[in-house]
């Protein structure tokens, strides 16, 4: 298996219903080499979770775009064009750096590429008055609202549930000898840095992380958000001015 430390940037946009295919088309016509879909649920912090005793779901699409260095501004200026994310709630999205890729060299030639940009300088990001962390956790199927609740009384103004499954060495359950998988949930928190602690410690409380088979939570470094800096970047100069 080969890798390359090559630079690529993994590009996260996280959209209504239906709008990932105009994200996915709008990137590979940027230049990147396609996408992955993933569903979900969204939440906010303004929004409520029941009307009339029926739970409210907010049907989200995560796309998931690796792109190198190269093209990675055309291919993000596309995404935010495509699905209008200068605009309020019509989604976010978030670049995180990777450090290591493989399986798709053949696809896009990332060898040469690391080649000829291997004396050049990093390509630096745009810079943003708010610098921001991703909290991911991985619960028990029906444990994501624990997370939620308890990362929006820390602050946190919102976030994405996905579902998958898992095994771990607590987790050996089985039907007629059958080993089952349990169901898992997954909820992205976008957080400004200064709060990620506060967060983290509240979910891992909420959640009972700190029992065995609960769950786990990790943080990664966020390099640049787009569609949610109009309100918090506002909030920032303001404070900044008293």
């Amino acid at each position: 298996m080969t890798k390359n430390n090559s630079g690529q940037k993994l590009i996260v946009t996280i959209v209504k219903k239906e709008k990932a295919k105009k994200v996915v088309h709008a990137s590979t016509l940027a230049g990147a080499q396609g996408g992955t879909t993933l569903f979900g649920k969204g939440f906010r912090m303004d929004e409520k979770k029941r009307f009339l005793g029926i739970p409210v779901e907010r049907e989200r699409e995560v796309i998931l775009t690796l792109v190198s260095n190269s093209i990675y501004e055309s291919v993000m200026e596309a995404i935010i064009d495509s699905a209008k994310l200068n605009r309020p709630r019509h989604g976010i999205g978030f670049v995180i750096d990777t450090k290591n890729i493989s399986g798709i060299n053949h696809m896009i030639g990332l060898g040469l590429e690391a080649e000829q940009n291997a004396g050049e300088d990093v390509m630096q990001v745009e810079k943003q008055k708010l610098s921001y962390d991703l909290i991911v956790t991985i619960v028990n199927k029906g444990d994501a609202e624990k997370v939620v609740d308890a990362s929006k009384e820390a602050g946190a103004e919102g976030g994405t549930i996905l579902t998958g499954r898992g095994t771990g060495i607590h987790e050996k359950a089985k039907l007629f000898n059958i080993l089952i998988e349990p169901e898992k949930e997954v909820v992205l928190t976008l957080i400004v840095k200064e709060k990620c602690d506060g967060v983290l410690h509240a979910i891992e409380r909420g959640a009972r992380l700190d029992e065995p088979g609960r769950g786990i939570a990790f943080v990664l470094d966020v390099e640049r958000t787009v569609g949610i800096n109009h309100l918090l970047n506002q909030q920032w100069s303001e404070d900044m001015k008293e």
